[in-house]
C-alpha cells in the first residue's frame, strides 16, 4: 500500500438524529365520538455507529468525508402507532481503529474484533404521545413530549497497526532496508532522517510455508512520548505488535546510550510495552571486521538476545528470521 493511500489518522464531524416528536391524537371512529387519546410516540434519531472490518487496512475512506450525519426519527401518529428510527450511519473501520473526543482527548474505545459495533455518537430519543400522559383527572391530554435533539461533536479515529513484529528504531537505523530484503515491501529508502512516515507492513516468508508480519514504523527521537517528531504518531503503533525488534546501526557513537533512550521513549509512553519481547539486531555489519564486532559486542546492553546483521549484504537474515520466529510462537 503507497503512503498515499496509507491513512492511520482522521478528524471528523459526527451529528446524530435528532428524535421524532410524540402525535396528540384522539380516538375517532363510528359511535365513539369522544374516543380516547392514542397519539403514538416519536422514533429514535439515527446513531453514528463504528464497525470493526477486519477486511480493511486504512481510514482511508474517511479522509475526505468529513461530515457524517445521520436520519432524523419521524413523529408518531394516530392509533398508538410509533415512528420509525432514524437511519444509522455506520462507519466501517480497521480492526485497532480507536476513537477519542477531539476537545478531551478522552478515549471513547478500540475496535478490535471483526463486526464489533460501537455508538460513537447516540441518536436523540423519540418523544412520547399523548396517550401516555391521560390520567384520572386529565383524560384528554393535548400535548406530547417533542423529540430530543440529536449530538454533534468532532470526533478522531487513529488506527494502531497490527503486526508480529514492529521495528524499533532512531532514523535511518536500517528499519526499511531489512524490511524491503525480507519481504515483497517497497518503502521508501534513503540516507536522511524520516524516510518513513507511515507504517509499512509486510510478510516475511519463513521455513514450511510458515509467515509472519512485520512493520516498518516510522523512527523514533528522543522525547517522542511529548509527541516530538512524529511523536504519537509512531508509538501507537507499536501497542499492537507482538514482539519489538530493536535496530540500532553499528557505526552509532553510543550502542547501549542509543538503547537506553528507546526503551525509555517506550517506557514513557506506556510502561505495558516494556512487557514484548525484543530482540536487538546490531546493523549495518557488513561495515565492521571480527575485531570491531568483538569490540561492539562488549558494549550490547545485558539481557536481550542480540544479533548482527546487514540488509544489503544478507549477513545474519535467515538467523534473525529463526529468532524472531522463536519469540513470536513463545507460549505465554
Amino acid at each position: 500500500m503507497s503512503n498515499q493511500n496509507f491513512v492511520d489518522y482522521v478528524k471528523i464531524f459526527c451529528r446524530s438524529g435528532k428524535g421524532g416528536a410524540g402525535s396528540v391524537h384522539f380516538h375517532r371512529a363510528l359511535y365513539v365520538p369522544q374516543g380516547g387519546p392514542d397519539g403514538g410516540d416519536g422514533g429514535r434519531g439515527g446513531h453514528v455507529i463504528l464497525r470493526g472490518n477486519a477486511q480493511m487496512w486504512t481510514l482511508l475512506h474517511l479522509k475526505y468525508r468529513k461530515h457524517i450525519f445521520a436520519k432524523d426519527g419521524s413523529n408518531g401518529m394516530k392509533s398508538r402507532k410509533s415512528g420509525s428510527d432514524g437511519e444509522d450511519v455506520i462507519l466501517d473501520v480497521p480492526i485497532g481503529t480507536i476513537a477519542k473526543d477531539a476537545e478531551t482527548g478522552e478515549v471513547h474505545c478500540e475496535i478490535s474484533e471483526d463486526g464489533q459495533e460501537y455508538i460513537l455518537v447516540k441518536g436523540g430519543r423519540g418523544g412520547r404521545g399523548n396517550d401516555h400522559f391521560k390520567t384520572s383527572t386529565n383524560q384528554a391530554p393535548r400535548y406530547a413530549q417533542p423529540g430530543e435533539e440529536g449530538q454533534e461533536f468532532w470526533k478522531i479515529l487513529e488506527l494502531k497497526v497490527l503486526a508480529d513484529v514492529g521495528l524499533v528504531g532512531f532514523p535511518n537505523a536500517g528499519k526499511s532496508t531489512l524490511l524491503a530484503s525480507i519481504t515483497a515491501a517497497k518503502p521508501k529508502i534513503a540516507s536522511y532522517a524520516f524516510t518513513t512516515l507511515v507504517p509499512n507492513l509486510g510478510i516475511v516468508s519463513y521455513r514450511n510455508d510458515r509467515s509472519f508480519i512485520m512493520a516498518d514504523i516510522p523512527g523514533i527521537i528522543e522525547k517522542a512520548h511529548e509527541g516530538k517528531g512524529i511523536g504519537h504518531r509512531f508509538l501507537r503503533h507499536i501497542e499492537r505488535n507482538a514482539v519489538l525488534l530493536f535496530m540500532i546501526p553499528c557505526d552509532a557513537d553510543d550502542i547501549k546510550k542509543q538503547f537506553k533512550i528507546l526503551i525509555n521513549e517506550l517506557k514513557m509512553y506506556n510502561p505495558e510495552l516494556l512487557d514484548k519481547p525484543r530482540i536487538l539486531a546490531i546493523t549495518k555489519a557488513d561495515l565492521i571486521d571480527d575485531e570491531l564486532k568483538e569490540m561492539i559486542e562488549k558494549e550490547v546492553p545485558d539481557g536481550i538476545p542480540t544479533i548482527f546483521i546487514s540488509a544489503v549484504a544478507n549477513i545474519g537474515l535467515t538467523q534473525l528470521k529463526d529468532l524472531l520466529w522463536k519469540e513470536i510462537t513463545a507460549p505465554i
